[in-house]
């Protein structure tokens, strides 16, 4: 082999090894502790590994013909990586990373300058706008935000005209939910909002806080897990991001040393000049997040985002982040679907999903509950029974997909018996804060559970 082939064709080594690794973790889910942890570690290292291994050899590779996207593709890897272990882990820190790759992509310019008969080249192009787009509006990186949304439009139209056999009618779908998620965001409308995440600059030290005494009377329970899941028809949204679960995340975690509330121009100047990253560098800094963290702060809540998920997989997750939960510990379920109100009467019952099994294995149901919890159906201190259950419920499903798909609130009463906060956005919110009421006074177990009701 001539010594002028071994750096490129370590290189090729280097990148097939990583994507195989990489193809293992991308498809994996975000919730569950253990969940491909000890290789995300390997992927990790191959990928830091071979953006390393690019620096140290850069003259040679692009001598032999490295294209510069092919160094953006590997930067816009890494920011994957970040991104998929901040929505396993919940730490800022991963989501910083993230950001600082796809910003050093954007500035350096490696996916512009390619020639424009590359369709798969302008793919990735396309996909990494989406990603840096959505790593952006959870960092509420507004300037940003609107930068890259004008560079995803202009290339979208400029695909459209140099590649006309080619549709690109769901990229432009992508440009749409953008420009409706940020023109309803109060973030954009109106820049001098307060961040929704706890700010210490905005807000009072944890430390100083009292503890409200009625909640702690016996013990302290942390905040160490959330699940927010949403389900409606036509709900703004970006990617599978809506806009109520946005608002939720965001709430639920702190804001390290109020980073994130300070402004951040878009495009870096020197002296009124706009930099000029074009040049082969390749060198990013990693060291932007170590200025992210407060030692001060409890960690963020592991949280798990569903959008429209199946009843049953609703239900697993629940029940895997319940069984991870540690000791001494509270979780948050925050649920935003329409409802169905009303009583569901015995043709309603045959003929939406529809059978008389249906309605006999509900009625199984009713006995079951009456059975375990020692009571008739009758109101107790004025609650409804647990015959009410099964009268409204959440809607997890198409149209017309019947009872396989409704969320009652008897499915919710085995995971009470764990520390549970509970919050319904809907208008059967009314149902779960009755039927979870009822269950307290019936049975002790279940005394953790405190519910919020909404009808917004």
């Amino acid at each position: 082999m001539a010594e002028e082939d071994v750096v490129p064709k370590t290189f090729r080594a280097l990148v097939e090894s990583a994507d195989r690794k990489f193809a293992r973790v991308r498809d994996l889910p975000s919730y569950g502790r253990a969940q491909g942890q000890h290789y995300f570690q390997k992927v990790f290292k191959a990928y830091m590994r071979l953006w390393k291994y690019q620096q140290e050899h850069r003259p040679e590779l692009v001598k032999a013909g490295l294209n510069r996207w092919e160094i953006g593709e590997i930067a816009g890897r890494i920011g994957q990586l970040y991104f998929g272990q901040y929505m396993r882990t919940s730490e800022a820190r991963f989501l910083v990373e993230a950001y600082i790759f796809y910003e050093a992509i954007l500035k350096r310019r490696y996916f512009e300058g390619c020639g424009v008969k590359d369709l798969r080249v302008r793919f990735k192009e396309l996909r990494f706008y989406a990603r840096f787009l959505l790593v952006s509006l959870i960092l509420n990186r507004t300037e940003m935000v609107k930068v890259v949304v004008e560079k995803l439009r202009a290339l979208i139209y400029d695909c459209k005209a140099n590649f006309r056999e080619t549709n690109f009618k769901e990229w432009k779908l992508v440009e749409q939910e953008i420009l409706r998620f940020i023109n309803i965001d109060t973030t954009f409308t109106i820049p001098s909002s307060r961040p929704f995440r706890y700010c210490a600059m905005l807000n009072c030290h944890p430390n100083s806080v009292p503890y409200v005494a009625r909640f702690h009377a016996k013990k302290v329970l942390k905040f160490r897990g959330a699940i927010l899941m949403s389900y409606h028809r036509n709900e703004v949204k970006f990617a599978e991001l809506t806009l109520d679960v946005y608002r939720m995340l965001q709430c639920l975690e702190w804001e390290p040393s109020g980073s994130f509330y300070q402004k951040h121009p878009a495009e870096p100047k020197e002296n009124g000049v706009a930099v000029d990253y074009s040049g082969a560098s390749g060198l990013i800094d990693m060291n932007l997040a170590a200025d992210m963290t407060d030692p001060a702060l409890p960690p963020n809540p592991r949280k798990a985002i569903l959008y429209r998920p199946s009843l049953t997989h609703l239900i697993a997750v629940m029940a895997t982040i319940c069984e991870e939960l540690p000791p001494e510990s509270i979780m948050l379920v925050y649920l935003s679907a329409s409802g169905k109100p009303g009583q569901i009467n015995t043709s309603h019952v045959e003929t939406s999903g529809g059978s008389r099994r249906t309605r006999k294995s509900m009625l199984t149901s009713h006995s079951s509950l009456e059975q375990n919890c020692s009571a008739t159906e009758s109101h107790i201190n004025g609650v409804k029974g647990p015959s009410d259950y099964y009268n409204d419920y959440l809607w997890l499903g198409p149209k017309g997909n019947g009872g396989s798909s409704n969320l009652y609130p008897g499915d919710i009463i085995p995971f009470t018996r764990r520390p549970l906060f509970l919050i319904i956005d809907s208008d059967s919110s009314h149902a779960f804060k009755a039927g979870l009421t009822w269950c307290r006074k019936g049975r002790e177990s279940c005394s953790s559970a405190f519910t919020i009701e909404t009808n917004f």
